[in-house]
């Protein structure tokens, strides 16, 4: 009986300590959830991997110099089920990028939707 007790115990403590990675993973700390910005840029790069993609494009800043944002968005799995492909983002596409800042003020946060310059909107849902 002991034993039985000990294993549920011990089973109960690992499924616990689990559950707690899995939201870890999926916070969003990171971002301030409160504010959505907008920038216009183009791709420079699309990194189509798991856990999330990240969408790397060039804004111009008041100078015209060109500075680099990052953008996390779903898994590609996620948005495959939603239309997304590998190739639906390629480096020198114009977009404009609706986000959620991080946190620290660095360039980028977390990807909302875009409008492609062809007028395709992307969103984290799919495309339309």
């Amino acid at each position: 009986m002991t034993k039985a007790i000990l294993s549920g115990f011990v089973a109960f403590i690992l499924i616990a300590a689990t559950a707690g990675l899995a939201v870890a993973h999926h916070s969003f700390a990171a971002f301030n959830m409160t504010e959505e910005k907008t920038v216009t840029g183009t791709v420079k790069q699309v990194e189509w991997t798991n856990p999330h993609i990240w969408i790397w494009i060039d804004v111009p800043n008041d100078k015209g110099v060109p500075e680099t944002y990052g953008f996390e968005g779903m898994s590609p799995n996620f948005l495959e089920r939603r239309n997304w492909t590998r190739s639906t983002l390629k480096p020198g596409d114009k977009i404009t990028v609706s986000y959620r800042p991080l946190r620290d003020g660095k360039n980028g946060g977390m990807f909302v939707n875009g409008k492609m310059e062809s007028g395709t909107i992307l969103t984290m849902g799919g495309g339309q």
